[in-house]
């Protein structure tokens, strides 16, 4: 998962026509420590479908403001910069439940490709 060093660099990455998640995480995040084992093998699995990438919440909070993250870890997938879906609730999140949701950016973005 490729950290974003600026929102310049964001703007690339979702503007892409693979679809991108954004993964809006904290050092001191206790959710986004438990998920950090596993998020290697879950990019490894998706990768040439969809483009992760890790935001930093304390260093952009523009970003943070722009799309109104109330909490972390919190999954945005973008397609050709528009938001397609998140993943965001108060639960820590599982390795299935990410996999489950990068599946349903993909077809969204598939769906959205067609219309």
């Amino acid at each position: 998962m490729e950290k974003i060093t600026s929102q310049k660099q964001f703007s690339e990455f979702i503007s892409r026509e693979e679809p991108t998640i954004a993964v809006f995480k904290a050092d001191w995040c206790v959710d986004c420590r438990f998920i950090d084992p596993f998020m290697p093998e879950v990019v490894s699995k998706y990768g040439g479908k969809v483009h992760f990438i890790e935001i930093d919440s304390e260093q952009f909070p523009d970003l943070v403001d722009q799309y109104n993250v109330l909490g972390i870890p919190s999954f945005i997938a973008f397609h050709n910069q528009k938001e397609l879906i998140r993943f965001v609730n108060k639960l820590r999140k599982t390795r299935e439940e990410i996999e489950a949701f990068a599946d349903r950016a993909i077809e969204v973005a598939g769906a959205m490709q067609k219309s």
